[in-house]
């Protein structure tokens, strides 16, 4: 699983994220990864990307919801907040420790506010 980074979002601006459970088909291994992008229009747009990616790789994926990011690169702070409609609300204190290993300098919160 070393292959597949933690976090995968753009650079700057407020998008759609995901989070991911990957894990190897009849094993023990897994993990849960952060996906996000301006470019989707809707969250099931990420999974689409990521899960063909994934399972090339040999692992499986679940979505376990959705929400956004407002990332601030300039003042090195990142709020996640609110819910996917079709995936429902991610564990949005689960996505900020994974942001965190990635994002060591910043400062990273998170809400249940819908904007």
């Amino acid at each position: 699983m070393a292959a597949v980074r933690d976090v995968e979002i753009d650079p700057e601006g407020t998008f759609k994220y995901i989070l991911v459970r990957l894990h190897r088909p009849g094993g023990g291994e897994r993990r849960d990864i952060v996906r996000g992008t301006k470019a989707a229009e809707f969250h099931n747009h990420i999974f689409e990307k990521v899960n063909p990616e994934m399972e090339k790789l040999g692992y499986e994926c679940k979505c376990l919801g959705g929400g956004k990011i407002e990332h601030n690169s300039k003042d090195k702070k990142i709020r996640v907040f609110g819910l996917s409609t079709g995936y429902g609300k991610a564990d949005h204190s689960v996505t900020v420790e994974i942001l965190k290993k990635e994002y060591t300098d910043y400062e990273i919160t998170w809400s249940d506010d819908k904007k």
